[in-house]
């Protein structure tokens, strides 16, 4: 009872784990949009930066 309550708890782990990853891929492939647009989209005007670090 006690290996088959491991692999499923081993299971959910990584169910969990991959949900969250791929939930977090997301997250970045739009910061990462968000940001190439702020590039692209720069002021012409001061420094050129749009972001302030």
């Amino acid at each position: 009872m006690i290996p088959l309550l491991l692999v499923l708890l081993l299971a959910l782990i990584l169910f969990g784990a991959g949900f969250a990853l791929k939930v977090l891929w997301w997250v970045a492939l739009a910061v990462l949009v968000i940001w190439l647009l702020g590039f692209v989209a720069r002021p012409k005007t001061g420094s050129g930066r749009w972001y302030r670090w």
